[in-house]
This record gives C-alpha cells, structure tokens and sequence, in this order.
C-alpha cells in the first residue's frame, strides 16, 4: 500500500511574508552577498538555469558583472561549451563566478576535464532525477578527482533525504525542486514532484552544510525573496531572464509584437536538435514577449530582493532566515495580492 501524506503542500503563491520592525534607512544598506566556499563570492544571490534558450556568453558576461552565477548548458560539443567558457572568463577579467553544467552519464568526465583546464570555478551535475545511483558514482568521481578546487552544484532533488544524500556524497551546493519550472511538464508526465517552496521549506531542516538552490517555479522577485527566506541560499532562474538580448534566439515578430524563443530541455524540439532523437519528453516549448536588455531584469530582480529584505528588517539573507514571519494567504488573498484593477483597453 503506498504511503500518504496529509499535510499541505505550500506553493510560493500560498503564503506571504510578514512585514516586521525594520531601521534600514535604505535597501542599499543590505547585502545579498553569498558564500559559495574556500574565497568565492556571489554578489547577488541569482543562478541561470542551464538552459539553450537562457545562456549564452553575453548572457555568462552580464549576469556574473551582476553578481549573479551564470551556468552553461552541456548540450553542445565538449569543445564548444569550453570555448564558450574561456570566451565568458576573458570578457570578465577572469574575475566573477563562471559555472558550467555536465551530466552523470555518457561524457560527463571527460567534459569536466576540458571545463577544468580553463578554469571552471563551478560543475554543475545537471539532471532531472538527482537522488540517484549514477548521481552517487559522479560526484564521488569529479570530488576524488578535483576535491574542494572545482564548486560542485548537483542536482535535482525535492526531499531532505535526497537533499542529505547529495550532501553526503560530496556536493557543495544541491538545487531543489522538482517539476516547478515554467516550461517543465514532468509533474504532467510522472505524477511526481513537490512544490518548490515546500521543498525549501523541508530541506531547511538540514543539518549539513551544502547550499540550497531553489530551482523551479519562480516568477518574480518576491518568490526569490520567499525562497531565501524559507531557507535557500540561492535561487535559480529561467523564465526571468528568458527573452532578453543576451538570450541566444532570434527576436520573431507575431502580430507586431516581438517574441525570443524558450524552452525545457527535456522539450522534443530541444531533444531533437542537440540529440536527433526524442525520449521521454518532460517538457515544452513556447515564445515569451521580448524584454530588452538582461541588465535592466537583474536590477529589477536586485531592488526587489533588497526591498524583501529592508520589509523583514533583514540587513543579509541570514536576518531575513532568522526574522521571517510566513503566513498561508486563501485563494482571495491571492487575488488581492496580485494587481487586479480592472484595465481600459
């Protein structure tokens, strides 16, 4: 008989934070500053999805001057994907945060080695199911190989046991969330998945040192400042930065107005580009309205997590953990707070 469990499932859209006492005479006076380990830095607590569709050098460049941590996808050549990187590490100075996304399976190591020998600061284990066997094999693997030299994100995972297991394994920073992503089916497609705040929420419980990535499912810069406040210490974005300029798709114009394409990995479109054949499909395609340039999105996405911050009286992600206050909001409470007047055409 299978197991069942009665509490809630929280959604980011489920609950709001309250506001408390604050003397933060202005949101420049926090930090959202991360510790990755060893003398690496984030500037701002933001992780690009590994995604065709979202990193490109322009988008690697623009999000690591931010502070932020851009991750390139796996799915082209070993040598393209590290030309790309030395390409990013050249435009930076070699100075920001410049990350790259393998597999567990197939050429993962042999690809973790090129992406070493240009100075990858951070291997990210990039797969779907990440509580698993193979997962298991390849982080011991990259750490008997490169030990603390390389950051080593893995991932996906939705529970605390999974969440522990990675950590013991040896990853330094593990994404959570299953299913939650925009252009994800995979709770369609398996019946499996827990919504991502809830998964951050449980996770946070943990007692080991790994960072917690909170990875699907949001939408805004309110939902970041949720996630940290539940107990992530970075969030991982997609769907955000998706239809900008740095984006590496063509604008096409629908209507008259103008559109860049993204879409999931598991998509049948991307499987048939990078793979030329189609598996199991978890995911879709789709065009988003165009945005302009990434820099204006991330310092809308900086103001906002600084404005949650000063709203708790949080001077760093640590005082928003330690202060925050979450209540559950009805489905009315969700209407009101979304803008909802009612607009002149």
């Amino acid at each position: 008989m299978a197991n069942w469990k009665m509490s809630d499932a929280l959604s980011f859209d489920d609950v709001l934070l309250e506001p408390r006492y604050s003397d933060i005479k202005s949101r420049k006076e926090t930090n959202l500053s991360v510790e990755l380990g060893g003398n690496e830095v984030a500037g701002l607590p933001i992780v690009t999805a590994p995604m065709d569709t979202i990193v490109s050098v322009d988008m690697a460049v623009a999000v690591a001057k931010a502070g932020g941590l851009p991750i390139f996808h796996r799915y082209n050549t070993i040598k393209q994907q590290a030309e790309m990187l030395a390409l990013a590490k050249r435009k930076t100075h070699g100075v920001p945060i410049i990350g790259a996304a393998i597999g567990i399976t197939g050429d993962y190591f042999e690809r973790a080695k090129s992406l070493s020998q240009y100075r990858v600061d951070l291997l990210c284990l990039d797969v779907a199911h990440g509580h698993h066997k193979l997962m298991e094999e390849a982080i011991k693997r990259i750490k008997d190989e490169w030990g603390d030299q390389i950051h080593l994100m893995a991932g996906n995972v939705a529970t605390l046991e999974g969440f522990n297991d990675l950590a013991d394994w040896g990853a330094d920073s593990i994404r959570c969330g299953i299913g939650g992503g925009s252009i994800c089916s995979t709770r369609i497609q398996t019946g499996h998945g827990v919504p991502t705040f809830q998964t951050i929420l449980d996770i946070s419980q943990t007692d080991r040192k790994a960072l917690i990535v909170a990875d699907g499912g949001i939408k805004n810069s309110g939902d970041i400042v949720k996630s940290l406040a539940a107990g992530a210490d970075l969030a991982m974005v997609g769907s955000l930065l998706a239809g900008t300029d740095q984006t590496p798709s063509e604008k096409v114009k629908v209507d008259g107005k103008v559109y860049k394409a993204y879409r999931g990995m598991a998509s049948k479109e991307a499987q048939k580009d990078w793979r030329g054949k189609v598996s199991s499909i978890e995911g879709v395609a789709s065009m988003v309205p165009y945005k302009g340039s990434v820099e204006n999105v991330l310092s809308e996405l900086e103001v906002g997590i600084r404005s949650g911050l000063s709203y708790s009286g949080a001077r760093n992600i640590s005082e928003l953990q330690a202060r925050a206050i979450f209540i559950k909001q009805t489905s009315a409470g969700q209407v009101e707070s979304s803008t909802h007047i009612k607009r002149v055409a």
